[in-house]
């Protein structure tokens, strides 16, 4: 059985009116016995909740603590290309944007690597836009071909492939997979993918089921908060989340929470999301599971970012340039897929991480180990 299947189960409209139901004494029961299923995980996204932060945030410390100590993973996103043959209603790299297209070269994208590397990353997280002509499967993999002589960790944000490319990229070197879902909203999900391949809404579903059984090392789970009720969206994503958590327990599971930021043909949030609202997203996430990953980029504020640093989460990216080419030179054109918030060098936000009393980590010793574990 796929996820796809399980999902088709559900209702939208009976979950979103299940969620806005919870009262009080439901949210102090869950926090007295603790958030063991989706419908205390539910209860936990309510209205309800949002006046039981404290509490939530003293549990959610102690549960990362105990999980993941205090080491806080960095990684940097370098962007391949920007080039994309999809319409989505919020990203800058959509295809009816006028923006100048650019896709690194294999000596360009060493020149990217080589400056990553000197910032001290030891994780790289590989993005593209959705275009398959220009960006296929074999320029990824040559990409990570590249990228393995210099970081022990690769990732990659790119469209849906099938299970035997990714098979192929794993064995080069590829560690995980970043697949956001948007909305988990079918007919919205339409809405802000007209045309394109990401219009496909049950292939992109199915993903990180094709993932599974490629067996990769670690799938990275989300939606664009701000498309859709963000309470009704996350609860799905969770759905989305213990069902591969169950099916394939080999595998590591991360979460990312992107809120729509500027950029070129801006799309205004259906549903905002304040910063109450994401801290209590994050803590809801990290009652109910404490094994998954929780990572926030630069999308956010260094306020922000650093006031969550005991609430859950375990990575974060730094020095972010989100424009192809953007580490080694800085182009006057605007190719970035979004604003950044978070300007802060890398030695910056490592620097901070120790001063609030947490230790930065710039490669994933859990995914070395697994690797000289193999080796002897």
């Amino acid at each position: 059985m796929s996820f796809k299947k399980i999902f088709q189960q559900y209702n939208w409209d009976t979950i979103k009116a299940k969620i806005y139901s919870y009262n009080n004494d439901d949210v102090m029961r869950v926090l007295a016995g603790g958030c063991q299923s989706l419908e205390d995980f539910a209860t936990l996204l309510s209205p309800a909740a949002e006046n039981h932060l404290d509490q939530m945030s003293v549990i959610a410390h102690a549960k990362t603590r105990k999980r993941f100590g205090k080491s806080i993973q960095l990684y940097a996103p370098l962007y391949l290309s920007n080039e994309c043959t999809n319409i989505c209603t919020y990203c800058g790299f959509s295809m009816e944007n006028k923006i100048p297209r650019r896709t690194l070269s294999s000596p360009e994208i060493l020149k990217e690597i080589k400056a990553i590397k000197r910032l001290g990353f030891d994780h790289v997280l590989l993005v593209t836009g959705e275009a398959p002509k220009e960006v296929n499967s074999e320029y990824i993999q040559k990409a990570i071909e590249l990228c393995r002589n210099y970081f022990s960790q690769i990732s990659i944000e790119v469209q849906p492939l099938k299970q035997n490319e990714y098979e192929s990229m794993i064995s080069a070197g590829l560690n995980a997979v970043y697949v956001y879902q948007e909305t988990y909203h079918k007919n919205e999900y339409k809405k802000h993918h007209p045309k394109g391949k990401k219009s496909n809404f049950n292939y992109r579903i199915d993903t990180p089921d094709r993932l599974g059984q490629a067996s990769i090392h670690k799938i990275g789970l989300g939606v664009l908060l701000g498309l859709e009720d963000w309470r009704v969206d996350s609860f799905f994503c969770a759905l989305h989340l213990d069902y591969l958590e169950k099916k394939y327990w080999q595998t590591k599971f991360s979460l990312s929470f992107p809120r729509l930021r500027p950029h070129a043909g801006i799309l205004q949030p259906k549903v905002e999301i304040t910063d109450k609202q994401l801290v209590q997203l994050i803590l809801a996430y990290r009652l109910f599971n404490e094994d998954v990953e929780i990572s926030l980029s630069t999308r956010e504020s260094p306020f922000f970012r650093d006031g969550m640093l005991p609430l859950g989460i375990t990575s974060m990216s730094a020095g972010s340039k989100t424009d192809p080419g953007g580490y080694a030179h800085q182009d006057e054109e605007n190719l970035e897929q979004f604003e950044i918030s978070d300007e802060r060098s890398p030695a910056e936000v490592a620097a901070r991480i120790k001063e609030l009393g947490f230790q930065p980590v710039w490669k994933d010793w859990d995914e070395s180990y697994n690797q000289q574990s193999m080796i002897n």
